[in-house]
């Protein structure tokens, strides 16, 4: 499962790269990081949170924000963590 996520990623960035700009697919972080905040809800607070995630608190409040990517192992913990999808992480769409 790690393997396939670490692929969709690269691949996602790789057709970004070489893809004209019209059709590129940009990914909206400030919109992921409020799938994020959702995904914690309003009984768990962001130092518990972050702690199962296995990133900072502060990590996690720049993912909230949407100033900081989220890369392949927290999106595949988030995933997996929520029952979600990576795509509906980062699209909003499953």
């Amino acid at each position: 499962m790690y393997m396939r996520i670490c692929i969709i990623y690269a691949y996602v960035h790789f057709v970004n790269f070489f893809m004209p700009s019209s059709m590129k697919v940009e990914i909206d972080w400030k919109a992921v990081g409020c799938r994020v905040r959702e995904i914690r809800g309003f009984e768990t607070n962001q130092a518990e949170f972050a702690l199962d995630l296995g990133v900072s608190q502060g990590q996690l409040s720049r993912y909230e924000q949407g100033s900081s990517e989220i890369g392949a192992v927290v999106l595949l913990r988030l995933a997996r963590k929520s029952g979600k999808t990576i795509e509906w992480l980062l699209t909003g769409r499953s």
